[in-house]
C-alpha cells in the first residue's frame, strides 16, 4: 500500500493551529478644560461601551493653551497612542484659541473643540443647529429636550443622549462640513467634539 505523504495530509483536510493574535490595545489620553461635564461625559462612554482601549480622562480647569500644555507634559508620564484635549471658544481670547490649535497640531495632539460650548454637542442629539446661541441658552434647551433640569456635571448624561447618538453624529458632520475654510474662533456654531466620539466607538466592543 503506498505511504500517504506529509504533503498529501495538508489537502485532506489537515488545518494547522491557528494562533489567536490580538493587537495590543490602544492608549488614550483624553485632557479637558472642564473639571467635570466633558470628563463625566467621556468616562460614561467608556464605561456603557466597555472599550477595548485605556482611556485616561482629566479635568484640568485651565484655559485652552494652558490645557495643551499639560496634555503634552501628562504625555511624557505614559505610553500614549492617542492624545485629545478638549475644550470651548467660550469668552477665552481668539488668540488664546487659535494658538491653542497651533500649538496642539505642532504637539501631535487632537482636539475636540466647540464654539461656543459643549454642550453644543448634547443640542444636536435632538436638532440641527447651525445658527449661533448664547451658551446660556444652551442650557435652557437642554432644560426642554431632556424633559428636566439639565445637570452640568451629571454621570448619566452620556447614557441618557446614547440613543440619539447617530442623530447627533450626522449633524455635527453636517455643521463642521458648512465651514470653508475653517476658522474655529469664529465658526458659531460648530465643534469637532464628534470626531473623538467616533475614534472611541472604533474600540467598543
Amino acid at each position: 500500500m503506498a505511504r500517504r505523504s506529509k504533503a498529501g495530509r495538508g489537502t485532506t483536510g489537515y488545518r494547522q493551529r491557528q494562533v489567536d493574535v490580538r493587537e495590543p490595545k490602544q492608549r488614550f489620553l483624553i485632557v479637558c478644560e472642564g473639571e467635570r461635564t466633558e470628563p463625566n461625559y467621556f468616562r460614561g462612554l467608556r464605561q456603557d461601551h466597555r472599550l477595548n482601549a485605556t482611556v485616561t480622562v482629566m479635568g484640568k480647569g485651565l484655559d485652552p493653551s494652558q490645557l495643551v500644555e499639560t496634555a503634552q507634559a501628562e504625555s511624557r508620564f505614559g505610553e500614549y497612542d492617542h492624545v485629545w484635549c478638549v475644550f470651548d471658544r467660550d469668552t477665552w481670547p481668539a488668540q488664546n484659541f487659535n494658538n491653542a490649535l497651533v500649538q496642539a497640531q505642532r504637539y501631535g495632539i487632537q482636539v475636540a473643540y466647540s464654539n461656543e460650548a459643549f454642550e453644543l454637542w448634547y443640542l444636536l442629539h435632538f436638532h440641527y443647529y447651525d445658527t449661533a446661541i448664547p451658551r446660556q441658552q444652551y442650557l435652557k434647551l437642554l432644560d426642554g429636550l431632556l424633559g428636566h433640569p439639565y445637570a452640568k456635571n451629571s454621570r448619566d448624561t452620556y447614557r441618557e443622549l446614547r440613543s440619539r447618538q447617530e442623530d447627533a453624529l450626522r449633524n455635527a458632520h453636517t455643521l463642521l462640513g458648512q465651514y470653508t475654510p475653517l476658522d474655529p474662533a469664529n465658526d458659531n456654531p460648530s465643534t469637532t467634539v464628534h470626531l473623538l466620539v467616533e475614534e472611541l466607538l472604533r474600540y467598543a466592543r
